[in-house]
């Protein structure tokens, strides 16, 4: 289906916040944070992801792991009027995780991706999403990995591009690519190729076909992300057309909400 979004305004969050069930919510947030607020947000980590982030060996890719899950968690505890998510996450077999059936939340589908200090969380109720979003890189053989990892159908419309609307396109196609695996749960499970996405320049976002299975190409809306200037970002959701709002995620809003309530221990 297609369904493409105007440029987003990135905008800072109402207060309520109120996710309705017709709605998705991409959040947009900077991982370059501080000393002080790395402190501050670490303690919300499970106990697993904190040893995660010990084991990085470089000082930035610890603070920008504590950064992602904890901003996570604290933009789901927003929709349950309560500081921060605290429990585990439940892990499916491909690393995607999930609240846990029973937990408060239970019903929160929720996904993110991180690039160059950029990182995108989506958050619906009771339908599967996948967000990606890509930095642009130019000193990268975007041909080559197209060659590799598009479908034939991709690689042709790329290679009939203008050479100077190529680099765009490859990763308007990668991110619209990522974010479709990411929704169906199974990561690089489902080859890259076995499916097509519509990505020419002025082209919806859309989910063409799936050969693992002709009919998920209908289950599927896909649509167009613009986190910033050298990025490209989408989002692939379950079902129907959704009104997808763009909230900006501000390091104020690391402090306690003003409803909090007590969340389960880890």
């Amino acid at each position: 289906m297609t369904h493409n979004l105007q440029p987003p305004i990135w905008r800072a969050p109402p207060e309520p916040l109120e996710l309705a069930a017709g709605e998705i919510h991409v959040w947009r947030a900077s991982l370059l944070v501080d000393a002080e607020e790395i402190a501050r947000l670490k303690p919300l980590l499970s106990p697993d992801e904190a040893a995660r982030a010990e084991r990085f060996r470089f000082e930035k890719d610890n603070s920008a792991l504590i950064a992602r899950r904890a901003i996570l968690r604290l933009i789901l505890g927003r929709y349950l009027e309560q500081e921060a998510v605290r429990q585990p996450f439940e892990i499916n077999a491909y690393g995607k995780p999930r609240i846990p059936k029973g937990m408060p939340g239970e019903d929160l589908r929720f996904n993110s991706s991180h690039s160059s200090g950029i990182a995108l969380f989506a958050v619906a109720l009771a339908r599967e999403l996948g967000v990606d979003i890509e930095s642009v890189r130019p000193n990268i053989d975007y041909i080559g990995i197209a060659e590799r990892f598009f479908s034939e159908q991709e690689q042709a419309t790329l290679l009939a591009l203008p050479e100077d609307a190529q680099q765009e396109a490859f990763f308007a196609c990668w991110s619209r690519k990522e974010a479709y695996v990411k929704a169906r749960g199974m990561g690089l499970s489902i080859p890259l190729n076995q499916f097509d996405v519509a990505f020419a320049p002025g082209e919806p976002a859309r989910l063409i076909a799936t050969r693992d299975n002709p009919e998920e190409a209908a289950r599927w809306s896909m649509y167009d992300l613009q986190p910033g200037e050298g990025f490209a970002g989408a989002l692939v959701a379950e079902g129907q057309a959704a009104n997808v709002k763009c909230w900006q995620w501000l390091p104020a809003e690391t402090a306690p909400a003003k409803n909090t309530n007590s969340a389960s221990a880890d």
